[in-house]
């Protein structure tokens, strides 16, 4: 375990999808900087994420991403002189906050080719700065993204972490310490987002405008299929998407804007009321949301009033929180640091990384 006398920073990068990420935290919890360059309007014309598009622009643009963030943050950091080097460097600074005490990148789970650009990066510069590379875990990262804004994080909680590539209940029973309820059984709340807004013509990505053009239309109009409401902690949301094209080939006079809302409507539910419950096993004190659906605005609203009327503490990060971003990974892998030091070099991308579940 490695221990500090003061926080002090880390710089964390994020190249997991398409979004090319650099952000300072000290302590796990104070942003010192968070910057994040898109690759929306890249992808957008083909209706999702290119890998072999996202790699290339990673490679461009993590430098100078990298770089906005560490000047951003105030930090003033040197490679140290080579050895028998007379030269003495000037030092950081005399806050402790200021010195950087390590390099974490996200190493899985994602697209291969993006990941090993973040990767590569992180370990060359801790070892230009001679400071640790920290490994860690996109969806572990997630966990920690709502305790960014809010750190008083409170054990046990329970993680509804919904993306494009992953719904899942998750108990946090303390740092590094988590135990997973249940999770999709096919497609992820996102990816049906995505593959709906997709067949409606509403273009990518999905979430955004489904959320959009569902506040038009009527969340009651069609009574969609809730699949697995009762059953059990796993998710399905394969067939609530075959559904909705179903529906609207059989009805093609429907309002776009009312099949939007229904089937909104109907993730919502599902994911809402398996949270609620899964708080109410576990006895949890607190109720977190995160991923890049924590982002939608029906789901945000229903989420709070449900802790409100269960009694719990809610932690709902911002959208900027929500989708992907490097301070949830700085902050993950300060933690990682406390709680297990420095990860080897030789630590590799591993694009099907599965949450680690021992504590």
């Amino acid at each position: 375990m490695v221990e500090a006398a003061a926080p002090r920073a880390v710089l964390g990068i994020e190249t997991s999808c398409d979004e090319t990420a650099a952000a300072v935290v000290v302590g796990g919890r104070q942003v010192l900087s968070s910057v994040v360059s898109s690759q929306v309007d890249l992808h957008a014309r083909f209706g999702g994420v290119v890998p072999e598009l996202a790699g290339r622009a990673h490679v461009e643009l993590l430098s100078p991403v990298v770089a906005e963030a560490l000047v951003e943050a105030g930090m003033d950091v040197r490679p140290p002189p080579r050895r028998g080097s007379t030269v003495r460097l000037p030092p950081v600074g005399e806050d402790p906050s200021r010195n950087l005490a390590a390099v974490a990148a996200t190493v899985g789970p994602g697209l291969i080719g993006s990941l090993l650009v973040g990767v590569s990066t992180a370990k060359s510069l801790a070892l230009v700065w001679d400071v640790p590379f920290v490994a860690v875990n996109h969806l572990e990262a997630h966990l920690y993204a709502a305790s960014l804004e809010d750190p008083d994080l409170r054990f046990p909680t329970v993680v509804l972490l919904v993306s494009g590539g992953h719904t899942m209940l998750v108990v946090m029973e303390g740092h590094g310490r988590y135990r997973l309820l249940g999770q999709t059984l096919d497609d992820a709340a996102g990816e049906a987002f995505d593959k709906v807004a997709r067949f409606l013509g509403l273009g990518y990505p999905g979430g955004p405008a489904i959320d959009r053009v569902a506040m038009e239309g009527d969340p009651e109009a069609i009574d969609f299929p809730r699949a697995l409401m009762e059953g059990g902690w796993d998710f399905s949301f394969s067939g609530l998407k075959t559904a909705v094209i179903t529906y609207v080939r059989a009805h093609p006079e429907v309002s776009t804007a009312d099949v939007a809302a229904s089937f909104q409507q109907a993730v919502v539910d599902v994911l809402v009321e398996k949270a609620r419950r899964a708080a109410k096993q576990e006895r949890a004190e607190a109720l977190c949301l995160a991923g890049g659906v924590a982002a939608n605005s029906l789901l945000r609203e229903r989420f709070l009033e449900a802790c409100q009327a269960d009694g719990l503490r809610p932690f709902v990060p911002s959208r900027a929180m929500c989708t992907d971003n490097a301070a949830m990974v700085a902050a993950a892998g300060w933690w990682r640091l406390q709680l297990e030091g420095p990860s080897p070099l030789d630590t590799g991308a591993d694009p099907a990384m599965g949450l680690c579940l021992a504590g």
